[in-house]
């Protein structure tokens, strides 16, 4: 018979690899409680991995293209109550000229012009507003405030008025000699002269610096909208003009019958600006209600992925937790015995 000597050092040693062992077991099973899916997501599913690669993709994708929404959601409603802003401001300055429509009172017209200033003052703030940093009507061009304010001293809108006017009379509006246009005279100013300066390209020179090109946003995975206006579309520049007409020649030395024919375009004017800025508030809308839409569609998408990642690799909590008491209890038993062992010692037996 042979006998075999196991000193304690080996034992204790023995000892603490349980430890370990149970102490890294423990760690990952408290990982998975919490986080509901394996710890260890390649060696539970094996050659299946690929799949939970490609579903936790599609849901970052999902999720990325919510965030994006959210953030085009905002500048949308931003601008759109700019917008608002806007159609009350061309509204305001509509009905300043209605109520002067056949008065030569010096004192209604003075307050009309007023009234047109403060409209027109709205529109240029409600047209340079800015969300996130980005100017909500420059188009593309997001980094450039879109209007000039006409109001300002020396600004280049008024000066090119001063110069057109000028040019095409040999006067300035204010001056004495405007009573003696005609009614053809006039008219003929406003519609070929002046008219074009705000549909063609001095506008852009003038006026605004933004660009055509509105901002598109992808909201599905096929799908692209505008999510974005530009202060270069038929209403707002309807709105300048009929302000300009307002502020410059409503209150000029004209004669009656003049200043009634100059009113008459203000108020077509004012009307289509308010209507082309009606417009654009529908066009967004349209855009608002297709982001609606394809949120729904994203997050349902994102519900089923989600459902179908938990099968693939969720993990049952209770049994988990059940596990990890159990080791729990294991590596106390063995903090305790290694304790004990410790104390093994000849020393206690001499």
């Amino acid at each position: 018979m042979k006998t075999s000597f196991v000193s304690n050092l080996a034992l204790q040693n023995a000892m603490r690899l349980t430890i370990g062992r149970g102490q890294n077991e423990i760690q990952k099973l408290n990982t998975e409680i919490v986080t509901g899916r394996y710890a260890d997501i390649g060696l539970a599913l094996g050659a299946k991995t690929s799949n939970s690669v490609t579903l936790n993709s599609d849901v970052t994708r999902l999720k990325s293209i919510l965030d994006s929404n959210a953030l085009v959601t905002q500048r949308l409603s931003a601008s759109q109550s700019a917008l608002d802003m806007m159609s009350d401001a061309a509204q305001q300055m509509l009905e300043a000229f209605i109520a002067v429509n056949g008065s030569d009172d010096a004192n209604r017209l003075l307050i009309a012009q007023r009234d047109v200033e403060s409209a027109l003052g709205a529109y240029t703030i409600a047209g340079n507003t800015s969300a996130n940093g980005e100017y909500l009507f420059s188009g593309i061009n997001t980094n450039t405030e879109p209007l000039e304010d006409y109001l300002a001293a020396g600004s280049a809108p008024k000066a090119a008025f001063d110069a057109t006017f000028f040019g095409h009379f040999g006067f300035a509006q204010n001056d004495p000699a405007a009573a003696g246009i005609t009614v053809a005279q006039m008219d003929n100013f406003i519609s070929n002269v002046l008219e074009p300066t705000f549909t063609g390209a001095a506008w852009n020179t003038n006026w605004s610096s933004a660009s055509d090109t509105n901002v598109s946003s992808r909201i599905l995975k096929n799908e692209v909208v505008d999510s974005s206006t530009n202060s270069n579309s038929a209403g707002m520049r309807n709105f300048a003009l009929a302000a300009v007409i307002g502020v410059e020649l409503l209150n000029s030395p004209i004669s009656a019958e003049v200043r009634t024919a100059v009113n008459a375009s203000a108020i077509k004017y004012a009307g289509s600006a308010v209507t082309g800025i009606d417009n654009q508030r529908s066009t967004l809308g349209v855009s608002e209600n297709r982001i609606t839409k394809a949120n729904t569609a994203l997050e349902s998408q994102l519900r089923i992925i989600t459902r179908h990642l938990g099968d693939i690799e969720g993990v049952d909590a209770y049994e988990a937790s059940t596990r990890m008491k159990s080791l729990l209890a294991q590596v106390e038993t063995s903090y305790t015995l290694t304790a004990r062992i410790q104390q093994l010692s000849l020393m206690n037996y001499l």
